[in-house]
């Protein structure tokens, strides 16, 4: 998911040289065909694009630090403490939600949340308007993370990314469509691993 959100970030002659060159093993004579660069200037694209990638996954946690963190976001979200959130969130925190689609599903943020104070209010937020959501921890794309649910249904899985000792990104998803799947299979009762895709 971070990935993603990188990848969103690049220019476009940056994602295509990247993606064409690292993932198809495409030359940058080919990607200068198609981007209409010299290959030289696909190659100064590509590594650009591969040092932007290479720092959105570097500086990662070890997993029960990570594990540690959330956990203290839990508490603070379930308690609707801003001070408490506001700990544990870093000051630049980017929140990004899915309620499924356009004019989403179910509510969540059209635009990405940008700074503790923003997220905080929204989380909080989210747990005044449904006080009987429970927060569990989960396995979130081999990362820790988090699921609320509600009278048995789960209604929200939650990826966070953790830079120090503090969550740097939220990714959650609402959209029932996308959740439906990790319902069916948290009620076998067995450990999953939970996708954000």
């Amino acid at each position: 998911m971070a990935l993603l959100i990188v990848l969103d970030k690049m220019s476009p002659a940056e994602r295509v040289s990247f993606v064409l060159h690292d993932v198809f093993q495409y030359s940058f004579a080919e990607i200068a065909e198609i981007v209409g660069r010299t290959p030289h200037a696909c190659r100064q694209l590509a590594s650009s694009a591969r040092k932007r990638a290479k720092s959105a996954t570097s500086g990662r946690v070890e997993q029960d630090e990570h594990r540690r963190v959330n956990q203290a976001f839990k508490e603070a979200w379930q308690q609707g403490s801003l001070t408490k959130l506001l700990n544990v969130l870093d000051p630049s925190v980017t929140a990004v939600t899915d309620g499924g689609g356009g004019g989403g599903i179910v509510s969540a943020a059209i635009d990405p949340m940008v700074g503790a104070e923003q997220v905080a209010a929204f989380f909080k937020a989210v747990m005044i308007k449904q006080p009987d959501l429970i927060v569990s921890e989960a396995v979130v794309n081999y990362q820790p993370g988090l699921i609320g649910s509600s009278h048995g249904r789960v209604i929200a899985v939650v990826a966070t990314q953790i830079t120090g000792t503090r969550i740097s990104n939220i990714w959650a998803v609402r959209n029932p469509e996308k959740l439906h799947l990790w319902h069916n299979e948290l009620s076998e009762g067995e450990p999953h691993v939970l996708r954000i895709a």
